[in-house]
């Protein structure tokens, strides 16, 4: 059982540094590299922005769940 969630929070965690380093911050981050430079009369920048917040927001939480499992199960 320890040894399933140790595999969930790995899988979990690097997924959350995914999300978080495709984020654009004050230049264009590496999600410009997926289509997020586009401007947002051609693309909707804003779609794919708003869709990254909720990919790294359940990835966080599943991040905090996952240590709070790890914690009690050690």
């Amino acid at each position: 059982m320890l040894m399933l969630f140790v595999i969930i929070h790995s899988i979990v965690s690097l997924g959350l540094i995914f999300a978080i380093l495709l984020h654009s911050g004050k230049g264009a981050g590496l999600s410009s590299a997926f289509g997020g430079g586009i401007p947002s009369a051609l693309g909707g920048t804003g779609v794919i922005e708003k869709n990254l917040d909720r990919i790294t927001i359940v990835l966080s939480i599943a991040f905090g769940m996952t240590s709070v499992i790890l914690i009690f199960l050690a």
